[in-house]
């Protein structure tokens, strides 16, 4: 059992949404938190008919109950039934419940006349597994091959189960949902976007290898961000002394997923495939990081028209993170971080890497390994 770094409120003291992809563990965490309170679960199926067809159920039967200021009521899977979202709304105003409600996707419950209950709930995001959480078994090749999810880091051969859990995805988040028209489509879409992980988004080229309209493409690209399969990394926007550029990156929520779906096979370091996944590790602790410290402060990309680039930067430039999945790093490698210096010299550079030892270089670039870095994020070594 992982514990979670995610911090929920105490009962009966806030309503909020959790969201995050299926299988990163939501209904897990929710009844380690709240283990007294009324569970509504929609993913069974009786459960699911009641609520789907009469959704004042809930108020009534919750006002049946009786008053309890410190119960938390939980909604599992509440983007099944949005209805149950104007009861909800009802209960907060009138009788001061507080809701956990739970999904892994906020697209048909934004198309519901609840809207998210006008603002009146908090949201929290459940990532994968993290390096503090998996804590001092973490390693970096298991989790660069297995991926961030629970049940697939854990098993020992989790290739099957990765097939499965896209089936499941195209079969009731996508096709169930009705979120598109043409399904092998899609799947193809899939495949070619989970090999530009990582990559500014180009909808052309992927419509191109999909076959497909480049406006159908920006329109699958946003079903993978608001099913949770993805998520956006913008480009620094504030500019200095010269323009920059580059459109967003997607990065795929879970490493084994792109894996899988860009047939990459075995890790093994010192591969090309290797590295592109050891990136996306390194996008996905920063932002657990960023969510579950709730920082003001926005993660992005540098670039400059030249193709000279900075992985990651945290803020108004407090930071700056490169990852590179190599045992020795040259010059060649820090040229994005010295360039980014010259335009921000009070940014504090990182280089995270595969070396040995940490170091720092004479202009003030911290070679990090991978382990140090894991270790250092969840014990506030970014903060």
């Amino acid at each position: 059992m992982f514990r979670r770094s995610l911090l929920l409120p105490p009962p009966g003291t806030e309503t909020f949404f959790l969201w995050g992809p299926r299988q990163v563990g939501k209904s897990t965490l929710l009844r380690q938190r709240y283990p007294d309170g009324t569970w509504v679960d929609l993913l069974k199926a009786d459960e699911f008919r009641r609520y789907a067809a009469r959704p004042e159920l809930l108020r009534q039967e919750l006002e049946a109950a009786g008053p309890d200021p410190s119960r938390q009521v939980v909604i599992d899977e509440v983007q099944k039934v949005p209805a149950l979202l104007d009861e909800v709304h009802w209960l907060i105003e009138n009788r001061g419940l507080c809701f956990a409600l739970c999904g892994s996707s906020a697209r048909k419950v934004r198309r519901g006349a609840a809207n998210l209950l006008g603002g009146r709930a908090l949201r929290y995001d459940l990532r994968g597994l993290t390096a503090g959480e998996i804590g001092e078994a973490f390693d970096l090749d298991r989790v660069l091959n297995h991926g961030y999810l629970p049940r697939m880091y854990q098993s020992a051969r989790p290739g099957r189960l990765l097939d499965a859990y896209i089936g499941d995805y195209l079969r009731q988040e996508v096709a169930a949902e009705g979120l598109v028209r043409n399904l092998p489509a899609f799947s193809d879409f899939l495949d070619a976007a989970a090999l530009s992980d990582g990559d500014p988004v180009n909808y052309s080229n992927i419509a191109r290898d999909c076959g497909v309209s480049g406006p159908t493409a920006k329109a699958y690209f946003g079903i993978l961000e608001d099913t949770l399969l993805a998520r956006r990394l913008p480009r620094w926007r504030r500019r200095a002394k010269r323009r920059l550029a580059g459109a967003p990156k997607l990065y795929f929520e879970d490493v084994g997923v792109v894996n899988r779906l860009a047939r990459r096979g075995g890790l093994e370091r010192g591969t090309d495939r290797y590295g592109k996944a050891f990136e996306n590790w390194v996008f996905h602790e920063l932002s657990a990081f960023i969510s579950y410290r709730d920082r003001d402060e926005e993660l992005a990309y540098w670039r400059l028209p030249s193709g000279i680039e900075v992985d990651f930067v945290i803020g108004d430039m407090r930071l700056a993170v490169e990852a590179k999945a190599s045992a020795r790093i040259s010059s060649q490698h820090l040229k994005g971080l010295r360039t980014l210096a010259e335009e921000h010299p009070g940014v504090r550079r990182i280089m995270v890497c595969l070396e040995p030892r940490p170091r720092r270089t004479d202009d003030g670039i911290d070679i990090i390994p991978a382990t140090d870095f894991a270790r250092g994020v969840w014990q506030g070594d970014l903060e």
